[in-house]
């Protein structure tokens, strides 16, 4: 995808499209709540959300009283989204507007969760940098937590290509740093009733 734009790409998406006119969309991220609860992190725990945008996990989040909240996305309007959802709750959360690929971590986080980013980087080398800064980002002990479709599930998203996978794959590619310690199917049903097929793996940093 040689000359490709994201950030353009998804700042024109969620200006042309309201919150849930797009296929990711969820009222509530119920898989990732349990993945998350299942992997132990407490409430000062810091967590960052990789393509957050405008999903409604940082929400349910809040809510649940988590105080050390961190969302990255492409788009400054997806983000813009959440932000006016929240309101007032907005300014609790650390807003990052960047390409993860790019990104320099500032501090160490206990959690990383992405759900359906990595699997548009269809370039060996972003998806090398996004491991790297992934690595680099996590704290020895802390998860990482990918969502990405599965290898039955739809070969494009958003017109764009990506890539599907399942855990082992994705274990091969994270290599030493990470073990495998979770996995779920979740069959996630778009606003119009497809239904898509997704994989979420979930990684402990060593």
């Amino acid at each position: 995808m040689s000359g490709f734009n994201r950030q353009a790409h998804w700042q024109q998406v969620y200006k042309e499209k309201g919150e849930n006119q797009v296929s990711w969309f969820q009222e509530r991220p119920t898989v990732s709540l349990e993945l998350i609860e299942a992997v132990g992190v407490k409430p000062s725990s810091a967590i960052i959300d990789i393509g957050g945008g405008a999903s409604r996990l940082v929400d349910a989040l809040v809510e649940k009283g988590f105080r050390d909240l961190s969302v990255l996305d492409l788009s400054e309007n997806a983000v813009s989204v959440a932000k006016m959802r929240l309101g007032r709750r907005a300014g609790t959360v650390k807003w990052i507007v960047a390409d993860v690929t790019h990104w320099q971590p500032p501090s160490a986080y206990d959690l990383w969760h992405d759900r359906a980013a990595f699997h548009f980087l269809t370039e060996v080398s972003d998806r090398m940098a996004y491991i790297e800064r992934m690595t680099k980002a996590l704290r020895p002990g802390g998860h990482a937590i990918i969502g990405t479709f599965a290898l039955d599930g739809p070969e494009r998203c958003s017109g764009l290509p990506v890539v599907r996978y399942d855990p082992a794959q994705l274990a091969a590619m994270l290599k030493e740093s990470f073990a495998l310690v979770d996995m779920r199917r979740h069959d996630h049903q778009t606003p119009w009733g497809a239904i898509q097929h997704f994989q979420f793996s979930v990684f402990k940093r060593v």
